[in-house]
């Protein structure tokens, strides 16, 4: 499967100035086969450590100098470490914390070797064995499941990906090809973007199938919490991981969860599941100026699902999604709000780990949302997805009252349309409204 975090890999590899890269994002999302696809394309060794399938390798961390560390690979693996023509993959590196802490060494004393380290729950295994990160000695990218744009190219729709990831493009798009591109959306919303599922969806058209292996992935994150998380965490990270997917697009109390486990406990498992990419805080944002993070409110938030596949598998909602005809429409318009928050995130610069933000206004007979606000620009703009093809704007219209940003988005599976300071794109258009340049 083509990815576009390979053309960052690329960039870091050819930067003379880099440091010791950690992959970061959740489980099963693609950070192994993405790594040692770089490795077998992009250099003439490759040498793949797995702490979780060959525990031994930690023996290789005994120590914390990079010399003696590369001949310890060497012996254990039979391959010549030669810099700059070797990548050296860490892999599930949260099961060796030493070999995280030696790569700062890296850094300092040998930054000619490539290095990359990956892994799920890192902040788990860290606080158990009572570690830090390498803080400035380690560059970061941030990986999520495929974006839809990604699941096109994976369908082999690679001309129909490009052609409607220019916004350009968009005004020109047949209703018969709008049908179809709204039709592989309603699919992307039950097959989600966990690699295994979309492989398998690939080979054999089985929903069934995909739905077995979304379930084994739910189990897989269960039986992680078991395994990494600290015994009296545990049942408050079942009881938050699979509560949040019926919360998506609904402000976040803690008593909605279970009213008889005090918030302070339910709160910590959140940010354990935040800090593992599995679970995504979009905060209240006061929408008057940027940065947004400045005016965003930390206890008030709305939780935003690692995929929107996972979500139809743990809700049990694919009935719904087949049956409704306005994608909006589903599970109340939670599926549709899930979708776009993942593009943002997936379609985001890979070097930061992005942050999410809304807007509500609460006042006497009179709520109104928008459900995003990004930045573009320097601009803030508002983003409403909105039901079916048509869907009243009155939220949308109060905030361009209010705050006068230069324009504001609408999503929904109508076709792309532009009236006064709203413009109107298909769900499939979220990735070329990104890379749009504006000009305002």
């Amino acid at each position: 499967m083509k990815r576009r975090i390979y053309g960052a890999l690329l960039d870091w590899k050819n930067d003379k100035d880099r440091k010791p890269l950690i992959l970061r994002g959740a489980r099963q999302i693609g950070k192994t086969f993405i790594v040692n696809q770089f490795g077998e394309k992009e250099f003439k060794e490759h040498i793949n450590l797995n702490f979780e399938r060959n525990p031994e390798y930690k023996e290789i961390f005994t120590t914390n100098n990079p010399n003696e560390i590369l001949a310890k690979i060497a012996i254990y693996t039979g391959k010549k470490i030669v810099p700059n023509q070797t990548l050296i993959f860490l892999d599930e590196i949260q099961d060796c914390p030493k070999a995280l802490m030696a790569l700062r060494y890296f850094y300092e004393e040998l930054p000619q070797v490539h290095i990359i380290g990956a892994g799920s729950l890192l902040e788990f295994a860290l606080e158990k064995e009572d570690y830090r990160m390498p803080v400035g000695r380690v560059q970061y990218l941030y990986m999520y499941p495929l974006s839809f744009s990604e699941f096109l190219v994976a369908l082999g729709e690679e001309p129909l990906q490009e052609f409607v990831s220019d916004i350009k493009n968009l005004s020109k798009v047949p209703e018969k090809l709008h049908e179809k591109l709204i039709d592989y959306t309603r699919k992307y919303f039950m097959v989600g973007g966990m690699p295994a599922v979309v492989k398998s969806y690939i080979a054999d058209r089985d929903m069934l199938k995909c739905q077995k292996i979304q379930q084994s992935i739910i189990s897989t994150y269960k039986d992680d919490f078991a395994k990494y998380a600290k015994k009296v965490q545990f049942k408050y990270l079942q009881k938050v991981f699979s509560t949040i997917p019926a919360m998506i697009g609904q402000k976040v109390v803690y008593s909605r969860i279970d009213n008889t486990v005090k918030a302070r406990e339910l709160n910590t498992a959140f940010d354990l599941l935040e800090t593992a990419g599995v679970i995504h805080r979009v905060k209240k944002a006061s929408g008057a100026g940027i940065p947004l993070a400045a005016t965003a409110v930390e206890n008030y938030y709305k939780p935003l699902f690692l995929d929107v596949g996972l979500m139809h598998a743990i809700n049990g909602i694919y009935g719904e999604t087949i049956r409704q005809k306005n994608l909006n429409d589903i599970f109340k318009g939670a599926v549709a709000e899930q979708f776009v928050g993942q593009e943002l995130l997936a379609l985001s610069n890979y070097y930061t780990e992005e942050k999410l933000y809304y807007w509500t206004r609460d006042a006497k007979n009179s709520h109104a949302e928008i459900d995003y606000l990004i930045v573009k620009n320097e601009e803030i703009i508002p983003v409403e997805v909105k039901s079916g093809k048509k869907g009243k704007l009155k939220s949308l219209l109060l905030y361009l009252d209010a705050y006068k940003p230069k324009m504001a988005l609408k999503i929904s599976q109508a076709s792309y349309h532009e009236e006064d300071e709203v413009l109107s794109i298909p769900f499939y258009g979220v990735e070329a409204f990104l890379g749009w340049e504006l000009k305002m």
